[in-house]
């Protein structure tokens, strides 16, 4: 935990001495270090086998997540830190409190219902924050959070308990069609059912990047159930016929799409945040201009939807990958929990949880640099939204848990023979 707090303390400093000492910064690190070196003392004391990096590795991305808010958008470092709080508080609930995971299956049900009434509430109480565009927000007086954002570990935790509980009949009980084998739908048909209520309210809601995170979860988790290829074929096709249809039946997906096929058509209008981000990365070059010597401001909302950028500009390319590998590291951490899982359910949650951050991590990295057509989503820990990071600690703390109770590598070895 030395090299985080060395990181950020060494970011606000910087920062000090470019533009003059604000309290907010000293107030922000101070947050930062409370949390974390309480999480750190009460999870090495009550769960001493929980994985030793995941929480240094989610303090050093919240940490550099909090420099670049108080770079970028200082009014909302104080605000960020607030939601620090609450996170970690979250994370020890989920860690601490209950014991083992068994309430997760008890109530599968009844959460997923939750998420699905909140998401459908901003159907009608929705807000924008800003005043204009998709009402994606609950919330008022200065607080909102995004109910897509706990409905990603809700669904997780959905299709973790669902796929583990059918996974021998969706393979021993197939139907078909033709010649084409498909699992029985009285097995199949009530997720399916679910999942394309989801999808609808979030298409409702215009919200295409928690769509297609959601999406893509769905199809890894499943293959990690069955192991059959034919379904991430399938689902790849079906993801391109939802595309096409929806760059024809509604313009947001269309200007999206248009801007990222070619940005210069209009690069002072609908693409300037595109056009922005690349010139961000390309004056970065590999070491970057220096954390408060860059115009990364000049890109809109960079503290969100394009705080990728803004390290591409003043950390470079070695400040991107180092970015990436953190993030690529937890999502590694997540698969090995995986395959040290005690049941299916344990193995699934795991492949589910590190899938959804992998996911996120992808779409908004290859969004802000056009390898893909910008969705719309937040940096995992880095980029500033509560509910965002929120629900990224509930993901920590679950995984920790998993973690916690996983074989050690000689019994999970012997239990891989055992069920072989």
């Amino acid at each position: 935990m030395l090299l985080p707090f060395l990181f950020t303390a060494i970011g606000f400093i910087q920062l000090a001495l470019q533009d003059g000492f604000r309290w907010e910064y000293g107030a922000a690190l101070t947050v930062w270090t409370a949390c974390f070196a309480t999480a750190d003392m009460l999870l090495h004391r009550r769960l001493p086998r929980a994985n030793p990096h995941l929480l240094p590795l989610t303090a050093l991305l919240v940490g550099w997540g909090l420099v670049l808010i108080a770079r970028l958008a200082p009014n909302f470092l104080l605000r960020q830190s607030v939601w620090l709080v609450l996170s970690t508080g979250m994370l020890l609930a989920v860690t601490l409190v209950p014991r083992g995971l068994g309430w997760l299956r008890q109530y599968k049900y009844s959460w997923l219902v939750a998420g699905l009434i909140l998401l459908a509430a901003t159907l009608v109480f929705g807000v924008n924050p800003s005043g204009a565009g998709a009402r994606l927000w609950l919330g008022g007086g200065g607080v909102y959070f995004q109910p897509s954002e706990p409905l990603k570990i809700l669904l997780v935790v959905f299709l973790a308990v669902y796929l583990s509980d059918r996974r021998r009949q969706m393979i021993d009980l197939p139907a078909k069609i033709g010649n084409l084998p498909l699992p029985h739908p009285a097995y199949f048909g009530p997720m399916l059912l679910m999942w394309g209520f989801s999808i609808l309210l979030l298409f409702w809601q215009r919200d295409l990047g928690a769509a297609l995170l959601f999406f893509i979860t769905f199809l890894l988790m499943l293959y990690a159930a069955i192991g059959q290829k034919r379904y991430l074929l399938m689902g790849g096709g079906l993801l391109l016929v939802v595309g096409a249809l929806g760059t024809r039946m509604f313009d947001y997906v269309a200007l999206r799409v248009q801007a990222w096929w070619n940005p210069w058509l209009d690069p002072a209008g609908r693409s300037f945040q595109i056009v922005q981000s690349l010139l961000a990365f390309a004056s970065g070059g590999f070491f970057g201009q220096g954390l408060g010597q860059g115009l990364p401001t000049a890109i809109p909302v960079v503290h969100t939807d394009f705080v990728f950028a803004a390290i591409g500009e003043e950390y470079g390319l070695l400040g991107a990958l180092g970015v990436l590998i953190a993030l690529g590291l937890m999502v590694y951490l997540a698969f090995q929990i995986a395959l040290a899982g005690r049941t299916h359910f344990q193995q699934l949650l795991a492949v589910g949880l590190g899938t959804m951050l992998g996911g996120q991590t992808l779409l908004i990295t290859a969004g802000t640099l056009k390898l893909i057509p910008l969705t719309g989503v937040t940096l995992p820990f880095v980029s500033y939204g509560g509910s965002s990071l929120l629900t990224g600690f509930v993901m920590v703390g679950l995984l920790l848990s998993l973690s916690a109770v996983s074989y050690q590598p000689s019994a999970f070895s012997n239990g891989l023979t055992a069920e072989r």
